[in-house]
């Protein structure tokens, strides 16, 4: 693997199913990315027919995160990208208190960054393709517990 920057596509099937209504993205998802700083002006859902088309941008990682997803079959993505499945709960389909809504946003949220880390610390540079590509489905594997209560 080399040392350009990567593309990386994380996607819930089940939002590429269709959120209602379209294009809009949950709200305690929004709260969440605002509260980190990240500029949502732009942010919307969108289907992975966006990323599937031979003008795409083509991905080096797709990663599914819906429970659903595991096994689920997915379109062939151009550029033939590594793959993994690392299900988390879908805290959209949580319910509870707005209060209970907004901590499971931010369980989900450490969960997904506790294998983000796991990932971004990859030899990338030293791995075969193969071995990348084993890695991932082990990050999928592990528990996703995740106790990073700094983001």
């Amino acid at each position: 693997m080399s040392n350009k920057p990567y593309s990386i596509l994380i996607l819930c099937t089940g939002n590429s199913a269709g959120s209602h209504p379209p294009g809009t993205v949950n709200p305690f998802a929004i709260e969440r990315c605002k509260a980190l700083g990240y500029d949502v002006s732009q942010m919307r859902s969108k289907s992975w027919d966006e990323f599937a088309t031979p003008e795409a941008p083509q991905m080096d990682f797709v990663i599914t995160v819906c429970d659903q997803a595991a096994g689920e079959s997915c379109p062939l993505w151009p550029g033939k990208p590594m793959t993994a499945h690392w299900g988390f709960q879908n805290p959209a389909a949580f319910e509870g208190t707005d209060e209970e809504k907004r901590a499971f946003f931010n369980k989900i949220y450490r969960q997904i960054m506790n294998r983000v880390s796991q990932f971004v610390n990859l030899p990338l540079h030293v791995l075969n393709r193969n071995s990348v590509q084993h890695e991932m489905r082990v990050i999928g594997n592990r528990p996703a517990e995740g106790t990073n209560e700094q983001h």
